[in-house]
């Protein structure tokens, strides 16, 4: 039953406890200070009984009285502020790590972690709330019970010893709580975790669900998972209900067994009627930490694997490096004998994929779905990171940017597009908060999404929605376009970047593409339809993971007669064709 608050370790969650050690230490002298204050109510029933009744005496009684309601005061003065200074606490931790927490989450939605989802984000929340209650000060007054057992012993063996066996009773019972609890508590946890992985899957492909007549099925297994956090945390509520009963119990019958005792030694004169009062009353405040401790066993419980999950994740993910700043890219894009694996499978996803693209130059991709088009996409805009080879930018491998600064040099449009909850203008511009009103517009002009823009009720200031809910497919693959352009990238990398567009939108893209590389920047576009292939001079044939065929675009189409009408048929025709050549 130790709180692990302040402990020296490896992880970041301690780390933030170690640099607020002088938080702790203060509550812990408050503390100190309160539970002194706390002898104040048996120490005035000791002297009410043993000095005021026996002598009669008014004034004493008022000079009590008046020292009481001083010491009460200042008891009441502490007790707030070692409240005030573990809120503070927990607002701290929550300052410290929720940048990092949220940079967890994203990383692990990037990598497609399973049972991750949002949970980090809940856990910092649970560490903080624990933190602020008055939880943890059922283990800043624990170690004052021998203290109180000591006064007690004082006023007499006999009643040190029942006060002694029953603190023992009590916490063997609150261990017990612990072993109860602990695996339901556990049982539990997952389950609403991977219940709550669901809802976001459910949330995010609600279309799906009801285009399919799948939401019946979904929701049984929802529920299903459900019923079984629902059921261990029962388990585990009803252990811990049971035994905080118990425990509960157990003190009033002390309490009222101490004041039988002491009146049985009073009747025998061992002791003064004062103490026999003043005794039940410290054997309540020693025991009360414990008591304190089960009735809140279950947050404790919570808070704790909170942290332990927190501390994991965190440790996935590096922290941030303070890297040199290096000058603006000129645009040179270097691939250097790429080789992407996921990790257990024995397959890669690409293997010595080399090439090089000069500024103002652009380079199209194409290949038969699972050729690897849109792995080597995520890989130059650093998502993905190769297992060996090298990605430059101007001769710096990605890493050796500040993922920020990188990202702000590189246009990437992916295949699933996705917009957030914000204004146009906030989703062309990144949600850049001083992002220049002009740049904004000459992205969205080079996207032809200017004109559809000034329609919409508030123009550019008008919310998107949810993934941008408010527009039609092809609308949303144009604003993404609008952003991949703002701020006149080094770098564009277009991964499907006509999947969703008509002839206009085609045109504009075409016409975006050619202003991007007469600009000075390098452009990557993948795609099955040869039209947004228009502007690109070389291109590069993909197939199983390997660069099939590589050189001028008329060249690679003119392997095969392409049709818009069989645009997929002909692209893997190309790469069947250039892979035979390349063996034979």
């Amino acid at each position: 039953m130790a709180i692990q608050l302040g402990t020296a370790g490896p992880d970041e969650v301690s780390e933030v406890y170690q640099a607020s050690r002088s938080t702790l230490i203060a509550a812990g002298v408050f503390s100190c200070l309160v539970n002194i204050l706390m002898l104040t109510g048996p120490l005035f029933m000791l002297q009410v009984y043993d000095r005021v009744l026996a002598s009669g005496s008014v004034p004493t009684l008022i000079a009590l009285i008046i020292i009481v309601a001083v010491l009460y005061g200042y008891y009441g003065f502490l007790e707030f502020l070692r409240s005030r200074l573990m809120v503070r606490l927990g607002r701290k931790v929550e300052e410290k790590l929720r940048g990092r927490v949220f940079d967890a989450v994203t990383t692990h939605a990037l990598r497609k972690t399973p049972g991750i989802g949002s949970q980090p984000l809940n856990d910092l929340a649970t560490v903080r709330q624990y933190l602020s209650s008055q939880g943890p000060f059922a283990f800043f007054d624990m170690p004052w019970m021998p203290f109180y057992l000591g006064i007690i012993f004082l006023m007499h063996w006999m009643l040190g010893v029942a006060a002694l066996a029953a603190a023992v009773v009590i916490f063997v019972l609150a261990v017990f709580s612990e072993r109860a609890t602990r695996g339901p508590v556990q049982e539990a946890t997952k389950a609403t975790v991977k219940a709550a992985v669901m809802t976001d899957e459910g949330r995010r492909n609600s279309e799906a669900l009801f285009s399919l007549g799948m939401v019946g099925t979904m929701r049984d297994r929802w529920i299903a998972i459900q019923q079984t956090a629902l059921d261990h945390q029962t388990i585990a509520n009803d252990a811990g209900g049971m035994l905080g009963a118990a425990s509960r119990v157990l003190r009033l019958f002390v309490q009222s067994g101490i004041l039988a005792l002491g009146a049985y030694l009073a009747i025998l004169g061992e002791i003064t009627p004062g103490a026999m009062i003043a005794a039940s009353i410290i054997m309540s405040r020693a025991l009360a930490p414990v008591e304190q401790a089960v009735a809140n066993w279950q947050q404790f419980l919570g808070f704790r694997k909170a942290r332990e999950r927190l501390a994991q994740v965190l440790k996935t993910i590096p922290r941030d490096r303070q890297l040199m700043k290096l000058p603006p890219p000129q645009g040179r894009l270097s691939v250097e004998n790429l080789i992407v694996q996921i990790q257990g499978v024995e397959k890669p996803l690409l293997q010595g994929v080399s090439f090089t693209v000069e500024p103002g130059e652009g380079i199209g991709v194409i290949g038969p779905t699972g050729a690897g088009k849109s792995t080597l996409a995520r890989a130059l805009v650093g998502i993905i990171q190769p297992t060996r080879g090298h990605i430059r930018l101007d001769g710096a491998t990605l890493d050796q940017r500040e993922p920020d600064e990188l990202g702000a040099m590189i246009g990437y449009l992916p295949q699933d597009v996705q917009l957030f909850d914000g204004s146009a203008a906030q989703n062309i511009s990144r949600f850049q908060p001083d992002a220049d009103p002009d740049a904004i517009v000459r992205a969205a002009k080079l996207a032809n999404v200017h004109d559809l823009i000034m329609r919409l009720p508030d123009g550019y200031n008008t919310p998107l929605g949810e993934n941008g809910a408010r527009l039609s497919t092809g609308q949303r693959q144009r604003v993404a376009l609008a952003r991949a352009l703002f701020g006149e990238p080094k770098l564009m990398v277009l991964d499907e970047p006509n999947s969703a567009l008509d002839a206009e939108g085609e045109a504009a893209l075409d016409f975006a593409i050619r202003q991007a590389m007469q600009r000075g920047a390098a452009v990557v576009v993948i795609a099955h339809r040869p039209s947004a292939l228009a502007a690109i001079p070389k291109m590069l044939v993909l197939a199983d993971g390997k660069m099939a065929a590589m050189g001028p675009r008329e060249e690679i189409m003119r392997k095969v007669m392409v049709r818009p009408t069989t645009a997929q048929g002909n692209v893997e025709r190309i790469s069947a064709v250039a892979q035979g050549e390349a063996n034979g």
